[in-house]
């Protein structure tokens, strides 16, 4: 029997005027955000979900409802430190991560390291252990007509 275990998550948010743009628990310029109930990091949703999955713990909207008053407007690192405590209970770890994030503008070159950090610091692991890429719809669908953001997430814990 293995100790290690992997998960994918995925998460998709609606981009709205006039909202913060929250990716990896770091604030980003631009004219439009995520609509969610919580502040809609679509990228801390689908690590919640990578890491829920590999521990096969369900998922991050049966943990925290969108519709529970207690989450709007939440900050999503909450989630995610509850999730890393769910994952210690267990005596699991997180090995790495592996994400893409899916969003037509802005540009989030220059943004990636500064969510490697946070993401670091949230998680209590290495940046080195967090991989972030970012990509365009190209002009095509919900992401590429810039009214969506879209994450997948790959994650590997191991049981210690």
């Amino acid at each position: 029997m293995t100790n290690i275990r992997i998960g994918l998550g995925t998460d998709l948010h609606r981009l709205g005027e006039g909202l913060p743009l929250i990716i990896g628990g770091v604030s980003i310029p631009h004219y439009k955000g995520c609509i969610g109930h919580s502040d809609g990091d679509a990228l801390i949703h689908a690590i919640c979900d990578a890491l829920l999955g590999a521990a096969a713990m369900r998922d991050i909207g049966y943990h925290f409802p969108d519709n529970a008053v207690e989450n709007e407007n939440r900050d999503s690192s909450y989630f995610l430190k509850e999730v890393l405590t769910m994952l210690a209970k267990e005596s699991y770890a997180v090995v790495n991560l592996d994400c893409s994030v899916h969003i037509q503008k802005p540009k989030l070159r220059d943004h990636i390291p500064a969510m490697r950090k946070r993401l670091a610091e949230i998680m209590g692991i290495s940046v080195d252990n967090i991989s972030i890429k970012a990509k365009t719809g190209e002009g095509i669908g919900p992401v590429g007509e810039e009214q969506a953001i879209e994450v997948l997430c790959v994650a590997l814990i191991e049981k210690q």
